[in-house]
């Protein structure tokens, strides 16, 4: 009986070991099959574009940026991009979940009403993300499978919760929207960050194509300083920017160098991390004229309209054309950098309301949606122009409103020259276009 019993027991190992190796092999071809037939269950992201701009495949558009904003029901993902208007075709949103494709679903396209009759213009696109997924990157595609999807480009998500751990809120950014050409004007530019510091304002954002060496310099010192953050933006190599808004006069595939990209992408940029973005061009300072500073205003502002989150600023042109004839502050020390002086133009003039005349924006980021230039297009809260003798734009530039009402003496910015002057000089130095010995006048 004991033999027996070692045999039977010999005999069941040897049938066991033998149904365990059919089944590995059994398994193993049936994984080769599937990986040779259907390929590796899909991964991603294949590839993540580390561009500003990328191009959507098999289309014309571009893609910008995507942020998670879950304001507007059903939507949880907002894609900022520049879309060629007459070629919109339906799309379709993929999500990266956990490393892992989640499948796709229509997308919901948004082209923004502003476009000044250029063939491109802003568009967002709304994407809903799947349940129980937990999503890092989105896609856009023109199918509704994911069988190309190693081919497509993503991008990542910003705003996720997990990414502002620890990130102090601001007060203030200020949105310069586009920065091209040979633009060097160094020291009206430092003049205008610097007197913006003196405001309270915590960060200043810029979208550059191109500029100058020299402001290029002063640039690269403000980003390492971390008061600038510089936003490569390189729209010349995708399509033929306008440098102006009208197309028949400037020719060209979208507005200003996509002036109404930047400006949206700004704010979501911002929107979690600063209370207030001001809205402005390169030459223009948002300018309190009862308050010394930015926070100041607002809190009073706020008070006073506490559902209101656009705030409409009217823009003043102070002409290079007239000089303060004291020349109180022509400062031989700055003749060398390039650039205007912006201290020597004190002569305002004021418009001729008669006929529309543009502002710029205070916005709260979270009350707003989607905005043009002047004014804001969707938002949630309300409209408030502010009165002129609480606050104005000073616009310094070379050319002055062609509907002049009257023109005023405006020295505002005199109010701030103790402190404004010598931090001028501080970072003129600092990127070598002030020398040491220079001394104050």
């Amino acid at each position: 009986m004991g033999s027996r019993l070692k045999l039977m027991l010999f005999l069941m190992v040897i049938t066991t070991s033998a149904l365990v190796l059919l089944f590995n092999t059994r398994t193993l071809s049936q994984t080769w099959l599937y990986s040779t037939t259907r390929g590796p269950p899909p991964v991603c992201p294949l590839s993540t574009s580390e561009e500003t701009i990328t191009p959507l495949k098999n289309t014309k558009h571009l893609l910008v940026s995507a942020f998670i904003d879950q304001r507007v029901n059903g939507y949880d993902v907002r894609i900022i991009g520049m879309f060629l208007r007459n070629s919109i075709q339906p799309l379709h949103c993929l999500f990266c979940c956990s490393g892992h494709l989640n499948g796709t679903s229509p997308a919901n396209i948004f082209p923004h009403t502003d476009h000044f009759g250029f063939p491109f213009g802003a568009t967002d696109v709304m994407c809903p993300i799947p349940e129980n997924c937990e999503a890092s990157h989105v896609t856009l595609s023109t199918q509704p499978s994911t069988e190309d999807a190693s081919d497509l480009s993503w991008i990542l998500i910003k705003n996720m919760k997990t990414n502002r751990i620890g990130r102090k809120m601001l007060n203030f950014t200020v949105c310069i929207s586009t920065l091209f050409g040979d633009y060097n004007n160094v020291l009206q530019f430092t003049q205008t960050l610097e007197m913006y510091r003196l405001l309270g304002v915590n960060r200043v954002v810029i979208y550059n194509t191109s500029c100058g060496p020299e402001l290029d310099r002063l640039l690269q010192s403000y980003a390492q300083e971390g008061f600038l953050e510089i936003v490569p933006w390189p729209i010349d190599k995708h399509m033929n920017p306008s440098h102006g808004w009208e197309p028949s006069k400037f020719g060209g595939d979208i507005h200003y160098y996509g002036q109404l990209t930047t400006l949206n992408e700004c704010i979501y940029r911002s929107m979690e991390r600063s209370r207030y973005v001001l809205l402005n061009d390169i030459d223009e300072i948002i300018m309190p004229y009862q308050h010394n500073n930015l926070m100041s205003l607002m809190d009073t502002l706020q008070v006073q309209h506490p559902n209101v989150g656009e705030f409409l600023i009217e823009s003043h042109c102070f002409p290079y054309r007239h000089f303060d004839p004291n020349g109180t502050f022509h400062l031989p020390r700055w003749g060398e950098v390039p650039g205007v002086n912006i201290l020597e133009h004190i002569y305002r003039e004021d418009p001729d309301r008669s006929i529309y005349h543009p502002h710029k924006m205070i916005v709260q980021p979270r009350m707003v949606e989607q905005t043009s230039v002047h004014e804001v297009l969707k938002k949630f809260g309300q409209r408030y122009k502010v009165p002129l003798e609480v606050c104005r734009i000073i616009h310094t530039s070379v050319a002055g409103s062609p509907h002049v009402g009257h023109i005023y003496v405006d020295k505002r910015l005199w109010n701030f020259h103790e402190r404004l002057i010598p931090n001028v000089d501080r970072v003129l130095k600092r990127v070598g276009l002030l020398r040491s010995n220079e001394k104050e006048k």
